[in-house]
């Protein structure tokens, strides 16, 4: 606690760490998102089995996510929770033991990988070649390819407010793009990876958070 609140006092960040630990918290940013424009999927956390089972019968097809991206120790493996397909029949009354994360399938042409670093946006459009990295391209990372993209201008405005809302200068966001080109927003991570997606599709976001991080030297000075 003490070293936390001494380092919690400094002013120099990207992303302060009160911001990241909130947004964190998938209710926290889906309400945000859904609040300053951005499209969002049809959701529902809980953990009654029959609002669940109602969820799942109302909508063609439904996914399960998990709350949180923490690996699960089992015995002598590690294991992670992917985006995974339900539906009505798979949904029992184990669903009781704990708050669970349904959410509506959109149909996509693509997804969009979206490495925010202040007011600048650096967008990736992943394309999948597989049945399983059409459901989450992050559980088979050897049938996606990634190309630089634009990010219209609607989403920017929607992106650079919801970071507002939620304090961060920096995030990394992933987007749906239905058949319709439409965007619907899946996620943003506070704290997200973005070295092998600069690498994958040239994209100068190491130069953006160096550039960021001296104006903030500049300002101190």
């Amino acid at each position: 606690m003490g070293v936390g609140g001494i380092v919690s006092t400094l002013r120099r960040w990207l992303n302060h760490p009160a911001a990241i630990s909130r947004t964190e918290y998938k209710p926290v940013q889906l309400s945000v998102a859904s609040a300053v424009g951005l499209r969002v999927p049809r959701t529902i956390i809980t953990n009654n089995p029959s609002d669940a089972n109602d969820f799942a019968a109302r909508l063609p097809r439904v996914v399960y996510k998990p709350l949180s991206s923490t690996p699960l120790a089992e015995e002598d493996s590690v294991a992670i929770i992917y985006t995974t397909p339900v539906d009505a029949r798979l949904i029992d009354p184990s669903v009781a033991h704990t708050a669970h994360l349904f959410q509506e399938w959109v149909p996509k042409e693509y997804e969009v990988r979206v490495t925010a670093v202040d007011d600048r946006l650096f967008a990736a459009r992943i394309d999948t070649k597989s049945a399983a990295a059409l459901v989450g391209w992050r559980s088979d990372y050897e049938n996606v390819t990634y190309t630089p993209w634009e990010v219209p201008t609607t989403v920017k405005v929607g992106v650079t407010c919801l970071l507002d809302r939620l304090q961060l200068r920096f995030g990394t966001l992933d987007f749906m793009v239905t058949p319709a080109n439409e965007w619907v927003f899946l996620e943003i991570n506070p704290n997200g990876q973005w070295a092998w997606i600069e690498e994958e599709a040239g994209l100068p976001i190491a130069a953006a958070i160096a550039d960021a991080l001296e104006r903030e030297q500049e300002l101190d000075d």
